[in-house]
């Protein structure tokens, strides 16, 4: 049975590592992702850390001891909250979904599975905890001129990973069950999506998790979980640490850790072996095709009309094929966080938001014509459908879905900041005119630069999204047009030729000497090149369409 447990564990272990590193955008990411959280702690700590354990090995006050305790007990109890909520949102989307599940529970036990997956778990979290914790520690102890250091942190690391990844799982798997198994939930899980990351990006932009974090940091030191930080005390120097703590800590582990595992295999049981939520119940979704192809049938050809309620019924049951257009609001976090300060919508952020509700459409529906077909693409290029008819149906569903949210966030962005009402009307005007364009614009580069395979949007969800390459292509042919508009609308062109022949005289280049002229040309360049790309954009991807061939 352990070794079952064990094999299991080393399986998923390597299939995950295996997944990440041959995958070089996700392996960018995860470094990035490593870097911008650990590595700036990690350096700043290398700084910091000698001279804090040359302190503490002298003769600290008491004052400095009660610190330190407090420091340790706080800082390991919010830690230990962190990783259970990592823990948990690892196992709702991978964990709790592992790879040929019927395989998994054939080959073995539940129990065998369940603790295998846990221990690889473990195991990988502890590939991101323990070397920034080792080398904060070793640099602690090269001021304390001992090595205890070393191995206090190392052994709080592993207490805590053996409890938070455990009862991490069991919270996990628990609200996958609810999402996905529980019908009156599941129905509305996406409404629960939405509102659980509206809430936590709020909550940073407020700063109320600052607030939370702080208030846990002081209520959990007395507690249990705070015993764990005495475990750390260990390597400090004239900071004696609680016996006790440290004898409830190491209990505690095994208590926790035990009930947590079992409580996660009977939670696995229940969740792999039961079915799913089925609606069948779809009536709403159909009235509102009919309605639809109904009132495109006056103006639209019927084949165009196919495409658009195709390509709008196609996205409306798999929605997670648009989780590349979302990616761009995870820059609006700080957007929010004027707003709350200043208490209204800046003029740069209302023209900032509409230039995204402008690049949205583009990439609905019309990124990637030929790849999003998928398997059905030899039976549609051979069909009697036409390019144009095709992509004017995709571009026709582009519209209608965007056209209407720019047309109404552009209004309201307008009209709740400064601007005037002359402002305001041109915000609206180009926002919707926009919205018009980039479905066009964006069918010829992703003819151009199509994706045909699926990616892993999540761990167990795989979609056809667009390329890499169009995606940078689509978004430099929107912001560089509107860019430009902006530089010609506010008179900028001087100014900002004055400010690049001031930076060339520090840049490591031959000295650079711009005028507003030439600015002005060039950003009369762009915009016309840009008013002209899309029905260019269109043709190009009309005759692809016609004239492509299967390999």
């Amino acid at each position: 049975m352990r070794r079952a447990a064990l094999f299991v564990a080393r399986t998923e272990f390597r299939r995950t590592v295996r997944a990440v590193t041959t995958e070089r955008t996700k392996l960018l990411l995860l470094v990035l992702l490593g870097a911008l959280m650990l590595g700036s702690v990690t350096v700043a700590g290398g700084y910091l850390l000698p001279s804090l354990g040359e302190h503490y090995a002298g003769a600290p006050g008491s004052d400095h001891v009660a610190l330190a305790t407090e420091a340790a007990a706080g800082g390991v109890a919010v830690a230990w909250l962190f990783l259970v909520g990592m823990s948990a949102i690892r196992a709702f989307t991978a964990a709790a979904n592992p790879d040929e599940p019927a395989f998994l529970l054939v080959s073995t036990s539940t129990r065998n599975a369940a603790v295998g997956i846990v221990a690889a778990e473990i195991l990988l979290v502890a590939v991101w905890v323990l070397p920034p914790t080792i080398l904060l520690a070793s640099a602690f102890a090269v001021g304390t001129g001992t090595a205890l250091s070393v191995g206090a942190a190392a052994a709080t690391a592993a207490l805590a990973l053996l409890t938070a990844v455990p009862v991490g799982f069991v919270v996990g798997i628990w609200f996958r069950h609810l999402v996905t198994v529980y019908e009156p939930i599941a129905r509305y899980r996406w409404v629960l999506f939405v509102g659980f990351w509206a809430l936590y990006f709020g909550a940073i932009a407020t700063g109320r998790l600052d607030l939370v974090v702080s208030e846990l940091f002081v209520a959990l030191q007395d507690g249990p979980l705070g015993w764990l930080g005495h475990v750390l005390l260990v390597g400090v120097p004239n900071v004696p640490p609680s016996t006790t703590s440290i004898l409830g800590a190491v209990v505690g582990t095994v208590l926790l850790g035990s009930v947590a595992l079992a409580v996660g295999v009977a939670s696995a049981r229940i969740h792999w072996f039961a079915d799913p939520a089925r609606f069948d119940d779809r009536p709403s979704s159909s009235d509102s095709s009919s309605r639809l192809a109904a009132a495109l049938s006056s103006g639209f050809s019927r084949p165009t009309r196919t495409v658009t309620l195709t390509a709008i019924r196609r996205t409306r049951r798999a929605p997670i094929r648009l989780a590349y257009v979302g990616y761009p609001l995870f820059g609006a976090v700080g957007f929010v966080q004027v707003i709350l300060e200043t208490g209204t919508v800046p003029a740069y952020v209302a023209a900032i938001l509409s230039l995204y509700l402008v690049w949205a459409a583009g990439a609905l529906f019309t990124l990637n014509p030929l790849g999003d077909l998928g398997s059905a693409l030899p039976a549609v290029v051979t069909s009697t459908l036409s390019g144009g008819r095709a992509v004017a149906g995709l571009v026709v569903a582009g519209v209608l879905v965007a056209a209407p949210i720019g047309l109404v966030g552009s209004l309201a962005l307008g009209l709740v900041s400064p601007l005037s009402l002359e402002q305001a009307a041109l915000l609206v005007a180009a926002t919707f005119v926009g919205t018009v364009a980039t479905p066009a614009l964006a069918t010829g580069i992703g003819t151009a630069l199509p994706r045909f395979g699926s990616v892993n949007v999540t761990n167990s969800r795989e979609a056809v999204m667009p390329s890499k390459a169009a995606f940078v292509a689509y978004s430099v042919a929107v912001v560089l047009p509107a860019a430009a508009a902006a530089v010609l609308y506010t008179d900028a062109a001087g100014p900002i030729a004055d400010f690049l022949t001031m930076m060339s005289v520090w840049a490591p280049t031959p000295e650079l000497s711009v005028t507003g002229t030439q600015l002005t040309v060039v950003a009369w360049t762009v915009l016309g090149i840009g008013l002209l790309a899309p029905p260019v954009s269109f043709l190009y991807a009309c005759e692809t369409f016609d004239l492509y061939t299967l390999e």
